[in-house]
């Protein structure tokens, strides 16, 4: 059964008439087609008892079509998308839409308003997060690359900060991003981080013109987009010799990554992976310092389905990729975070990064 089949059988079985699925990258999931609308439409329509209909603008209806074997349908920038869409559907009784509520914004639900009446909307959200949660072997091979490539991140990253005196955080930021830039990674899966000691203590933190201090942690946050799929990783090093304290902080948060790490397995829920690392952190006595889950889903987005963190009982199946990103964030003193994704296998769970994780002093 295809992904788009799938859809439509669902549809039939719940009586919904159609989709319109708005989101790029479930657009691209479902279809392979990759664009960014902008601020125009882009709607993908499945339907119970028919072929899908994609909905682009004008400018991206050649492309769109060497990626689908179904109708596209495009507007022009002078046009109403909406009246065009109906026109499409004329003869077509549609009452109850599937959208993905997480993502269709107030504009595109009145435009549907506009042409359909008496509406109403359906929560695709689970259904999609479902499909995506299970990752195939070609997308964990590409993950596996851009995990490849965060790697070279880091050591690009470490050996220019401690190149020498006097760089800023976002010297060390733009360092990284140009090499990416030059083999071949057209875009950061977000914006990268480097923060140098107490300014690593939160744990959103963006680099600034501030100068890397000498003796002190410096924590990184990265990841690319590789053929269409994300990395995201965190090491702390330090530059110069840190304190007694600093690295106890770090051995903390590392022992807690680890033991998190290890319990992974299919048949535990993400509440107790969650548990583990925070068990760990809360027995050292810095548990109130440890504000954040201990990770997210990964795949075409960077943060997906499912959360693991202390309220989620989901149950980890293989397949299922994850970050595990335990931190201890001490206002004004130091901040550590140790961050690896991962794939869960039938026994345990495999990383995408390889950087060590003992406290590297460069």
């Amino acid at each position: 059964m295809t992904k788009l089949t799938e859809i439509a059988t669902y549809l039939g079985k719940e009586n919904w008439d159609m989709t319109f699925i708005t989101n790029p990258t479930t657009v691209n999931y479902l279809t392979g087609f990759a664009m960014d609308p902008h601020e125009r439409i882009l709607g993908l329509m499945i339907f119970p008892d028919r072929e899908p209909l994609l909905f682009t603008p004008e400018l991206e209806v050649e492309k769109a079509k060497a990626h689908v074997n179904f109708d596209v349908i495009g507007y022009a920038d002078s046009e109403n998308p909406w009246a065009k869409i109906k026109s499409h559907l004329v003869g077509r009784q549609i009452k109850i839409i599937a959208v993905e509520y997480d993502h269709l914004i107030l504009s595109k639900s009145d435009g549907l308003k506009s042409v359909f009446d008496g509406i109403s909307f359906n929560n695709l959200t689970p259904l999609i997060n479902r499909m995506r949660l299970i990752k195939s072997e070609d997308e964990i091979q590409k993950m596996i690359v851009a995990g490849e490539y965060a790697d070279r991140c880091f050591d690009i990253g470490f050996r220019f900060a401690a190149s020498e005196s006097g760089l800023t955080e976002m010297d060390v930021v733009a360092k990284i991003e140009f090499e990416m830039k030059r083999q071949g990674i057209s875009e950061m899966s977000f914006d990268t981080m480097v923060l140098t000691g107490a300014r690593a203590a939160n744990p959103h933190g963006v680099p600034e013109a501030v100068t890397i201090q000498q003796n002190k942690l410096l924590l990184f946050d990265l990841g690319v987009m590789s053929n269409g799929y994300a990395s995201d990783a965190s090491r702390t090093i330090s530059i110069g010799q840190p304190s007694d304290f600093d690295r106890k902080i770090y051995e903390i948060t590392r022992e807690a990554q680890q033991a998190a790490f290890d319990f992974v397995k299919p048949g535990v829920t993400a509440f107790e992976v969650d548990k583990v690392a925070r068990d760990v952190i809360t027995k050292a006595g810095y548990g109130e310092y440890f504000t954040h889950r201990t990770g997210h889903g990964i795949g075409m987005d960077v943060h997906e389905f499912p959360s693991i963190g202390g309220s989620e009982d989901i149950t980890i199946e293989k397949g299922m990729c994850f970050s595990i990103e335990p931190g201890i964030y001490i206002p004004n003193q130091v901040g550590v975070r140790i961050e690896d994704c991962l794939y869960v296998t039938e026994t345990g769970a495999k990383s995408f990064t390889q950087t060590s994780k003992d406290l590297l002093i460069f």
